[in-house]
This record gives C-alpha cells, structure tokens and sequence, in this order.
C-alpha cells in the first residue's frame, strides 16, 4: 500500500442513536449477541441510522438476515418516525414471507418499542428480542453494516441532496452489497451467492 502510495480509510467507531421511550415496554435480550442462523428467516436484525445530505439529513433503516447478512429490508425517509421503520419491515416480510417464530432483534429505540411496530410482529408470529440499554455491540452486525456503507460511499459529510443520496444507497445495498461484495463471515462470497446454496422455500 505504502508503494502504491493508498492510504486506508477507518471505519467511525460504534455510536448510539438509540431514543428510548420509558413508557414502552421492553423486550428481552434473547439474541445475545449470537449473531449465526442455520437457515434463512429464523433470526433478522434490524436499526436505524443517519445519513448527512446537502438537504439535511436522511434516516435509513434496514432488516438484515442473520443467516446470509443479506439486507432483506430497507427504507428511507425525512423524518425518523415508526413508518420508516414499519417500511423497511414491509419490504422484508413482502420479499421473504418468513414463517412464524422468527427471532427478531433491534435496540430499544421508540419506534421498535411503539405499539404499531409491535403489532406488526404479533401479526408476523415474530418473537421480540432487543438489546439492552446503551450496548451498541448487541446490534454489531448491523452498526458494523452502516459502517462499511459510510465508509465505502463516503457519507461523513454531506455529498450530495436527498434524491442523489437515496439513488447511491439503493445501488450500494441491492447491486453491490447484497450480490457482490464478498463477507469473511460467508467464506467471502456476497449474500446473494451464499444463499444460492440453500433456496428461501416458497
């Protein structure tokens, strides 16, 4: 690298953006921290982070299986509310259709601990499972993914408006992230290759 005269950008480190409402209900911690599926559709993990534009700023949430680190769900929106949250979840359900007792986890922030939100995992047969106050690491895999993200597509500072931004994220998670880049932990093939070996069932 050093005769190539690259130098290597650092990943930010883990930072919470987690806004908890006392007045919601928590749930366990049943994740803890083992982040590995057998199959598809048994354990998504799911957060929300901020993106800087020229506009403002941007929310994105995602659903990511556990079993292929593929981002199975996302949304983006102005205003970080439950419905961005609900959106990226719609997606996940509309393109997998998971059976009952899928483990999904998130952190305690309002919108996963709201009432709609919990609805539409009653609605799913889904169990609950949340990490516990102010620990970053009980969701690494998904702060590790919106690291990578903002690394590779230099969002730590604002590069362009709010459409530009939306058209870089959606190329960077369904053409590059989840079919070609390669992940350590699939013995570095992309999700998209990896679940080649294993179909979603119908």
């Amino acid at each position: 690298m050093r005769q190539a005269q690259l130098v290597a950008r650092g990943k930010r480190k883990f930072r919470t953006t987690t806004k908890a409402k006392s007045s919601h209900p928590v749930a366990e911690n049943l994740l803890a921290r083992n982040f590995a599926a057998d199959g598809p559709n048994q354990k998504w993990a799911t957060d929300i982070t901020y993106l800087p534009t020229q506009e403002g700023w941007l929310y994105l949430a995602t659903v990511m299986d556990l079993y292929s680190r593929k981002i199975v769900g996302w949304a983006l929106n102005e205003r970080l509310h439950t419905p961005l949250v609900t959106a990226a979840l719609r997606m996940a359900v509309e393109r997998r259709q998971p059976l009952g007792g899928l483990l999904h986890h998130s952190d305690r922030g309002s919108q996963y601990t709201s009432e709609v939100y919990k609805q539409a995992l009653d609605r799913l047969h889904a169990v609950q499972s949340m990490s516990e106050k102010g620990e970053c690491w009980d969701n690494a895999v998904q702060e590790s993914f919106f690291a990578t993200l903002k690394t590779e597509l230099e969002l730590g500072k604002a590069q362009w408006g709010r459409v530009q931004t939306r058209t870089e994220v959606f190329e960077w998670i369904e053409v590059f992230y989840n079919r070609q880049r390669r992940h350590s932990a699939l013995g570095y093939r992309s999700p998209a290759a990896f679940e080649e070996q294993a179909p979603i069932p119908n």
